[in-house]
């Protein structure tokens, strides 16, 4: 093969062949802005090398990509040589993106947090040459479930779960599933360095949970299956824990292949009697059983043996727990509000209280600038973070209703697909206007309010600067006055190298704006985190019939964690 031939050599070569149309046309676009300080002359050298975020060996055959930060079409590419060089010639003045890919790793740009990196500023002033781009290279996590006598459990429902920083908040999310295959193998590929968790869900193969007697409100096992057999396995996680309280974490680093078993042991499985309410036997289905995984609750399989008596049902094969029992109401798409109990006695009772009154909500919309309704969008009612009541798209008339609302107060959300983001500016009810999306829903009754829709199209743009000169790298956050209550006005971004950051589709409200030092895994969400950072801030103003960017006239203030 020649060289001509070689995919590295034709990389560069198609590079710098691209390279010259990006750059020409980047050139015309900024003295077409008016951007005078930009000439055709103008020509600067992007370079530099791709390493290892571990071990800090050079990568070659790396993909390495410049994308103009204001026009993303334009873009080029090349392939590192062996020594991971990169190197991009007559490049115009102005900011790019700068990211580097290659298999086995994670893709990344400059300086990257989470999904923010830092745009590479060609101009007078800015050293572009000798940058470093780390990449980390990927984990594997895997396994086997195994029962007690040292078998292989097949078809094991196996979850990993992930100790997360973003957004703000510390939790721990689910980041995956598997299910064993006949070797009680699993496997979680392509894993980003962290602290995981990995819990194992199984029914013994030779488990049988028999129905039960019920005579004068006592259950009975018939004995004609051994008290052996009726068994169940519990949620199980790394370390024996059946709690995700006591779970050990797995940490894993940039390229490490861990290898993690766990062990399931059987336990006497639960038989369990629900008395329905005597005003809802008619309409009462088997209540569901959860149990809280970390921050979220989660269903556990459980059988329904059936009517035992009148007005009782049996529920089987539970390990005993401390567990959330929902009742649901046949025709209902509503669950009632969940009981925690601790379930541990075999043949206890379980009395399913009656449920609220549920209500009807009816949200009548208008944009608040007179414009028609765009297509497209929708309104859910967020009861918590994780708890919706439901999701409807916006009729032709400008009208929602939400049935089967459980009493309690909601925040009123506007869902939009594509960009830009809508929020909820107003809302009046009874003739009583009052500013946010926030209603309360009382046990039976029908709301009607009228919901004035606001869109994010402002933009914020500035600098984030430590002592007069320029910070990269750095969070800088556009905080909401109320965070808790609106949590989806909550906007970051990461600086430049010329410390130079940028906002779009802003929602209207007040904001502070504050630029914090390497604070990427900071819970700025928890109570108590951000006010000594917002007393340094600026203050920003986002009208509602404000349109165009807002450029701030003074720098930000970068501070330290």
């Amino acid at each position: 093969m020649s060289i001509l031939d070689s995919p590295v050599i034709l990389g560069m070569v198609r590079a710098a062949t691209l390279i010259c149309l990006f750059s020409s046309a980047v050139v015309r676009a900024q003295n077409a802005s008016g951007n005078q300080g930009a000439t055709p002359e103008m020509a600067y050298r992007i370079s530099g090398t791709i390493v290892s975020a571990v071990d800090g060996r050079p990568l070659g055959k790396t993909r390495v990509s410049l994308v103009a930060a204001a026009n993303r079409v334009q873009a080029v590419w090349l392939v590192t040589a062996e020594n991971g060089h990169f190197e991009f010639n007559s490049v115009p003045a102005g900011k790019f993106a700068l990211e580097g890919a290659k298999r086995g790793f994670l893709t990344a740009g400059y300086q990257q947090h989470e999904q923010f990196s830092t745009a590479i500023v060609t101009g007078a002033g800015f050293n572009t040459e000798n940058l470093i781009l780390r990449l980390v290279p990927l984990g594997l996590l895997a396994g086997r479930v195994i029962d007690e006598a040292g078998d292989a459990v097949r078809n094991a429902q196996v979850s990993l779960y992930l100790e997360s920083h973003r957004s703000g908040f510390n939790r721990i999310v689910r980041a995956g599933y598997d299910s064993t295959d006949d070797q009680g193998s699993y496997e979680f590929a392509e894993l980003a360095p962290g602290n995981y968790y990995v819990s194992a869900a199984a029914k013994p193969w030779y488990a049988v949970h028999p129905s039960s007697t019920y005579v004068d409100g006592v259950g009975s096992q018939p004995p004609t299956v051994a008290r052996s057999l009726d068994v169940a396995y519990p949620t199980t996680f790394y370390n024996g824990a059946v709690d995700s309280g006591s779970a050990t974490a797995i940490p894993v680093k940039g390229g490490d292949h861990v290898q993690v078993d766990i062990h399931l042991s059987p336990v006497p499985a639960l038989h369990l009697f629900i008395r329905t309410p005597t005003e809802a036997e008619q309409n009462f289905n088997m209540p569901m059983i959860q149990k809280r995984v970390f921050d979220a609750p989660e269903f556990v399989p459980a059988e329904g043996a059936g009517a035992v008596a009148p007005g009782v049902m049996e529920l089987v094969g539970i390990p005993a727990g401390k567990y959330s029992v929902t009742s649901r109401m046949s025709g209902s798409r509503r669950l009632a509000q969940g009981v925690e109990m601790n379930l541990t006695k075999d043949g206890q009772e379980l009395e399913v209280p009656p449920s609220e009154p549920s209500g009807t909500v009816k949200v009548s919309v208008k944009m608040a600038r007179g414009d028609p309704i765009p297509q497209g969008l929708g309104l859910s009612l967020r009861k918590s973070p994780r708890q919706f009541a439901g999701s409807e798209a916006i009729g032709p008339s400008g009208e929602v209703t939400f049935g089967d609302v459980p009493p309690g107060k909601y925040a009123v959300l506007v869902n939009s697909i594509p960009p830009p983001p809508y929020t909820i500016a107003r809302i009046t009810s009874q003739g009583v206007e009052t500013a946010g999306h926030d209603l309360t829903v009382v046990a039976g009754a029908s709301l009607e309010v009228s919901a004035s829709i606001v869109a994010g199209v402002v933009g914020v743009e500035g600098f984030a600067k430590r002592a007069g000169k320029p910070m990269s790298g750095v969070m800088v956050a556009l905080v909401p006055k109320d965070p808790e209550t609106h949590p989806e006005r909550f906007r970051r971004d990461q600086s430049d190298m010329d410390g130079g950051f940028a906002f779009r589709n802003i929602l209207p409200g007040s904001y502070t704006l504050i630029s914090v030092e390497d604070a990427w895994e900071f819970p700025w969400m928890e109570a108590g985190a951000l006010p000594r950072y917002l007393q340094h801030g600026q203050n920003v103003t986002i009208g509602e019939l404000m349109s165009g960017t807002v450029l701030l006239p003074d720098p930000v203030e970068v501070q330290p964690r």
